[in-house]
Order: structure tokens, then C-alpha cells, then sequence
């Protein structure tokens, strides 16, 4: 709606400058309009009650692309805010101002990198040279949604069921102490090993189950979208995933917290996995402790309130990885005695020898 030299300022959550659903709209800048100015509000009280999503103030224009100028975390007051709205329309960007300016801050619908340009560097460079988690044969998911928790998720003995139609379920609550102290939980099955659900017909026990709790069952979406499959669960559950070692990562942490698990238990939805047919699974634990995992998740992730970040699928499909066989026989030993141990300074020390990092890779770490 904007015409020629028009501009749009405003205040919003900076979650779409980074998360995929906000690919479309950063293409339609990078197509016709110019990114200006950005303030970055992250850990600042902006509003006067607490939020978990911190704003940014961001003016586009409809004008050729050009330089954008930035300003990150300035003090709430009157005076800083005139001051640095000065600094931002001046002529030419003066040092001391707290505003710094870029050029190509915006490139398709790809994420906008606004920040943290050292690192930045190093991701980019990482990025040119190694592969993907999932280019080097390793499978990033998400554990299984129901809808309707309390309806499917209860004490794996008290689920009267078949046998073969529950699953014992693993859920963050297992892994706060940094390995898997399974609590009993289980979750019901109703699908078969081949995929397709359950005939109800043959399964007397799982029907009544599902018949007492009908009601919250059939107020899920999925459940009136599709009427005859009423009582499948929004994910579709496959039973091998249980039974395949794997790594956990909880959603929302400071730090990465990456869990081995053997391979009895099956995933909640809000833990995301990864398993791996090449990778050995505890030399990639430490990988995935180190600052690198952390590097690439808080490049591409937005922050929440008190530092944490974001651990969500499409963020750790971002990092990279050399491939299986480029790793040395003696680095992969250092790497799985570090996870084995639950040393995260072996697995960072290991990790930055892995990726050849230099001393200035390695303080833009931290």
C-alpha cells in the first residue's frame, strides 16, 4: 500500500524476521522495499509488564534497497530515545550513538541477520564448508502431538489397552537431570506397526478406552476434519522410533540440553530428536553440547526472556557437520568420552579442534 518513498514504522515481535512462517512477507521486502532502520528491543522493558517475546521497532520503505542502519538494546527514556532518533536520520552515522549501519541485510526470505556480525562470520564460513545435520544422514523430528494429552498420556500400567497399543513416553520431565529417569508415563497407540489405524473392531479394549473419552477426544480439529479417523492421534505414531537410540533436545533452553536415550522410549511433542544411521550418536551428543550447536541456534533463533533460545527443528537442521567419515578415529573416541563423561569443556574443546577453529572463532564463541 505504500507509494514511492512511503514508510511503514512499527512495533512488533521480531519472531518473523527469523522463523520460517516469516519467509514470505522478508521476500516481498527484499523484492520491492527497503529495510531502513532496525531497533532491536531484546532484553529490554519495553512494555510495562513482563513479555517472553521481545519487539523490535523496524521502518521499511518503498524505495531502492540500500544500507540499513541499526541500533540494539537502548536504555527506555526519553532523552536516550530523541538522541538516538537523531542518530538514525543524521547524514552520515556518527561512532558513539550506539547506531551502526549494513548493507545487505536483507537477501530473499532468507532469515535477517541483524546482529552478532562476528559470529555471523563464522557461521557463514562453517556453512560454505560442512554439511547439514541432515545432508550428513542425520534425521531431525519432533515427538508425537495428541491433542488431547490427558485423554492418551497416562501411567503406562493404568492404560487398560492391548499390549501392543501403548508406547512408554519420554517427556521433558524425564530429562531434567541431564540423562533419561524414565517417570511411567505412556502414551496410547492407535496406529499399527504398518501405519495405517487400528480396526476398533479388533481391538475391544482400546475401543472402550477411546468410547469413555470420546467427548474431549472429538473436540480436536483432526478429529472433525476426518469423522471415521476420529481417534488417531494429530502425529502419527511409529513404533520404531521407540525402539532407535537417539538424542533429546528439549524446546526452550539456555544452553543446549542434548540427553542420550537408548531406545525403549518414544518422544513427547515437545522434545525434538535426532537419530543418526552413520553418526555416532554420543560423538554427536558432544558436538551438539558444544558452543557450535549454540552458535547456530542463536544466529538464526529469536530470544526469549532470559537468554533462552529457541531448540526447534528448523533452527537445528541449520547446524553443520562434517560427515562421519571425515572425522578421525581419535576424534570421535574424544568426542563420545566427553558425552559419556558430561564434560561440556572436553565437548567445546574437542568440538573447536574438530572445525579447525582459530583463536578469534573461538572468542566469538565466548
Amino acid at each position: 500500500m505504500l507509494e514511492e518513498g512511503g514508510a511503514l514504522g512499527y512495533i512488533c515481535a521480531d519472531r518473523w524476521m527469523k522463523n520460517r512462517y516469516g519467509g514470505p512477507l522478508r521476500a516481498l521486502v527484499a523484492r520491492g522495499f527497503h529495510l531502513k532502520y532496525y531497533v532491536d528491543m531484546v532484553d529490554t522493558d519495553a512494555f510495562e509488564s513482563e513479555v517472553s517475546a521481545y519487539p523490535a521497532i523496524t521502518v521499511i520503505t518503498r524505495e531502492k534497497p540500500g544500507p540499513t542502519r541499526l541500533a540494539h538494546r537502548p536504555q527506555i527514556d526519553r532523552k536516550t530515545l530523541l538522541d538516538l532518533a537523531t542518530a538514525m536520520r543524521a547524514e552520515r552515522v556518527s561512532a558513539g550513538t550506539g547506531v551502526t549501519e549494513i548493507v545487505k541485510a536483507v537477501n530473499g526470505s532468507e532469515p535477517w541477520i541483524l546482529h552478532s556480525f562476528d559470529q555471523l562470520a563464522l557461521v557463514r564460513r562453517l556453512e560454505k564448508l560442512y554439511p547439514t545435520l541432515e545432508q550428513a544422514h542425520c534425521k531431525v523430528g519432533i515427538g508425537v502431538a495428541t491433542g488431547a494429552d490427558k485423554a492418551y498420556i497416562g501411567p503406562f500400567e493404568e492404560l487398560d489397552v492391548e499390549p501392543g497399543c501403548k508406547l512408554p513416553l519420554v517427556t521433558t520431565k524425564d530429562i531434567k537431570s541431564g540423562k533419561v529417569e524414565w517417570q511411567g508415563l505412556a502414551v496410547v497407540n492407535p496406529f499399527d506397526e504398518d501405519g495405517p489405524l487400528v480396526d476398533l473392531a479388533t481391538h475391544p479394549r482400546l475401543a472402550d478406552y477411546f468410547e469413555k473419552r470420546r467427548e474431549s477426544i472429538l473436540k480436536r480439529n483432526c478429529a472433525q476434519k476426518n469423522p471415521k479417523s476420529w481417534y488417531r492421534t494429530i502425529d502419527r505414531i511409529t513404533p520404531q522410533l521407540a525402539l532407535t537410540p537417539k538424542l533429546l533436545i528439549p524446546d526452550i533452553k539456555g544452553e543446549a540440553s542434548v540427553v542420550y536415550e537408548d531406545g525403549r522410549l518414544y518422544p513427547h511433542h515437545n522434545l525434538y530428536y535426532i537419530t543418526s544411521q552413520q553418526w555416532d550418536l554420543r560423538a554427536l551428543q558432544a558436538v551438539l553440547q558444544s558452543g557450535i550447536a549454540k552458535l547456530f541456534v542463536a544466529i538464526y533463533s529469536t530470544q526469549m526472556r532470559g537468554g533462552y533460545l529457541r531448540y526447534q527443528a528448523q533452527y537445528l537442521r541449520r547446524i553443520r557437520i562434517p560427515r562421519w567419515s571425515d572425522v578421525p578415529e581419535t576424534m570421535r573416541k574424544r568426542l563420545s568420552e566427553a558425552a559419556l563423561a558430561g564434560n561440556r569443556e572436553a565437548c567445546n574443546q574437542a568440538t573447536f579442534e574438530l572445525f579447525a577453529l582459530t583463536d578469534g572463532e573461538k572468542a566469538a564463541i565466548g
